[in-house]
């Protein structure tokens, strides 16, 4: 879409002259000749950009921009100025003003500026775009929940990633939450108003593969009665997660990674060119690096999708965090069925720090759920899977259980060391060991509660 320019001037001239260059190269104009009339023409059809004069029969420089600021911050304000209006016009810089040019100026100059404030502007807005969505109810926090140093590293990744346009790989074991990344990242990029579109490259019989990925035309083979659009195609606008790519037939990677470079595809029975404009998210529990080595993933493929990559840590290696997932879910699981939510004894606690959760997160949130609904705690659920406690796995465990039970006072009393030692039952002087210990900061906890 073009840019929406706003040109405001009351000499008649010079307005007709400006509107035709700036059309000329490629913006959406619309002009005022008072302050009024433009401001009639903002509240109905936002611009973008406004170019205006200073000086103008009942208005100044000054009202005009402090109108436009303050209807919408983010839209810059482009004044042109007379040799003796500079000093005005530096005030109203100060005041917010972008940029601010002087009669007569060059229109190759007015439409440069033009560009530079309207990228501006478009990041202004992403930023705050993405700002809103990080701290929202649809916030990488609550998506990826978890306190571990993995966690915070792995949403700071997923939120570098989610601003640029580039095709990514996701790695992590069966259950990590690849498909809640791949989501997000979808979600908190430019492209979350267009379509998400999952394939699982698992579960598409090789026979079928190449026509539910292409779509295929009306009688391009038997039973072809139609058109029909493809995953693709489909996706376009959007992103297109292939998860568990690395069971795609090696003949179809050729095809996609067609696609992927050219970015266009041609239905199975037609000799037309479609363009796509989607970003590739390949999500997979093999290492594809290894995989591509070994013969069994092209690696011509492999390093057009490894633009960007995201690794997983699996549940065991972030172990700080399942007593906060596991409540989440419980939480939400309680809500769903219309149960009250018990409290987790001790018993509980350790079975879920003792436990490898090689199911990760999907494992977890199983559990979870069967004991909002009242069927088993997770002491009894581990114990039946894992039998007794071992003492290899003890002291590790143990350190994690502490280092929780630590934080988790430190956020109840607000900060309040004092407090947090008398309910931990612990001096002082030995919490500030134990914290230096594990690494807790009272700062950061004191934020998060």
């Amino acid at each position: 879409m073009p840019c929406r320019i706003l040109f405001v001037d009351d000499d008649a001239a010079l307005r007709v002259a400006t509107v035709q260059w700036l059309q000329l190269s490629g913006f959406d104009v619309t002009a005022a000749d008072n302050a009024e009339a433009a401001f009639a023409m903002a509240a109905s059809q936002p611009p973008d950009v406004i170019v205006t004069d200073v000086r103008m029969p009942d208005s100044d420089g000054l009202s005009v921009l402090r109108h436009f600021t303050d209807a919408d911050p983010t839209v810059p304000v482009v004044l042109i100025t007379g040799h003796g209006d500079v000093p005005l016009a530096v005030e109203a810089m100060r005041l917010g003003a972008y940029d601010f040019l002087q009669k007569p100026f060059e229109p190759e100059h007015l439409v440069e500026v033009i560009r530079k404030a309207d990228d501006k502007r478009r990041l202004i807005r992403e930023v705050i775009r993405l700002r809103s969505l990080l701290g929202g109810d649809q916030s990488l926090a609550n998506r990826l929940i978890g306190s571990s140093p993995q966690a915070a590293r792995m949403r700071e990744k997923i939120a570098a990633l989610a601003s640029v346009d580039c095709d990514v790989i996701v790695m992590g074991e069966t259950g990590s939450g690849k498909e809640v990344v791949a989501r997000a990242l979808h979600d908190l990029s430019r492209r979350a108003s267009g379509p998400y579109v999952a394939i699982n490259c698992a579960a598409i019989p090789a026979e079928m593969f190449e026509s539910e990925l292409f779509g295929h035309e009306a009688g391009a083979f038997t039973g072809a009665r139609g058109v029909r659009i493809g995953r693709l195609e489909y996706a376009n606008g959007g992103t297109l997660l292939l998860d568990e790519i690395e069971s795609m037939p090696l003949a179809l990677q050729a095809k996609v990674l067609r696609v992927i470079q050219e970015r266009q595809i041609e239905r199975v029975g037609s000799n037309q060119s479609i363009p796509l404009d989607l970003r590739v998210v390949a999500a997979t529990k093999d290492d594809l690096k290894v995989a591509s080595e070994a013969g069994r993933f092209r690696k011509d493929l492999y390093y057009r999708l490894h633009v960007g990559e995201i690794v997983l840590p699996p549940l065991r290696e972030r172990a700080e965090d399942i007593p906060l997932l596991f409540l989440h879910f419980a939480s939400d699981a309680a809500h769903r069925h219309g149960r009250e939510l018990r409290a987790l004894d001790k018993d509980s606690i350790a079975a879920l720090l003792r436990h490898d959760w090689p199911g990760n997160v999907r494992e977890l949130r199983t559990a979870a759920e069967r004991f909002a609904i009242g069927l088993e705690t997770p002491a009894e659920r581990i114990a039946a899977h894992d039998g007794e406690m071992t003492e290899a796995w003890l002291p590790a465990k143990v350190a994690i259980y502490e280092r929780e039970l630590i934080a988790a006072a430190i956020r109840e009393h607000q900060g309040d060391m004092a407090a947090a030692a008398q309910s931990l039952g612990i001096p002082r002087r030995t919490l500030n060991e134990k914290m230096n210990r594990h690494g807790i900061s009272r700062a950061a906890e004191q934020a998060k509660g």
